[in-house]
């Protein structure tokens, strides 16, 4: 029942799954409409068939509307990108696919993951800063800006031991 109501009032969660290499398509479209350089088919193709390489996805029916992707070496992780499509922004997509991802990065026997954010990207350090993320440096400068001056990257990390 609750089912049918949220398909008559709402959307239903989003599914969220390994991604595969078929999806490289989607993943590159959405990317380039979150970040200002947006990463081609191609690029995700090369990513989406490394075995180092850990995706996950959101999906609404067919449509592909998150994704989180990240590298393994050794015992420790680097989270790649992070998308959401803005129309499911702010309604826990990115929540529930970090989650997802870094139990599956713990399961796999993973001790630490570690990522970079822009210092202005604010709901980006909430949701990251929320699960657990602290900051262990900065990179001055790192982001370009289309107005403005380049911002700093902050280098964040959570341990999942």
């Amino acid at each position: 029942m609750k089912a049918l109501l949220r398909g008559l009032w709402g959307r239903a969660d989003p599914v969220l799954s390994l991604a595969s290499p078929r999806e490289a398509a989607a993943l590159a479209a959405l990317h380039a409409s979150s970040f200002n350089r947006g990463w081609s088919e191609h690029e995700f193709e090369q990513l989406l068939v490394d075995r180092n390489v850990v995706a996950d996805r959101a999906a609404d029916g067919r449509s592909t509307i998150g994704f989180i992707l990240s590298r393994r070496a050794a015992d420790e992780a680097e989270i790649l990108s992070v998308a959401v499509a803005r129309s499911r922004r702010g309604r826990g997509v990115a929540r529930r696919l970090l989650d997802l991802h870094l139990r599956r990065l713990a399961g796999l026997g993973l001790r630490a993951v570690f990522l970079e954010v822009d210092e202005n990207n604010e709901p980006a350090r909430r949701l990251y800063a929320r699960a657990g993320f602290h900051e262990v440096g900065r990179r001055g400068g790192y982001y370009g800006q289309s107005a403005g001056r380049p911002t700093a990257a902050l280098i964040l990390r959570r341990d999942l031991v």
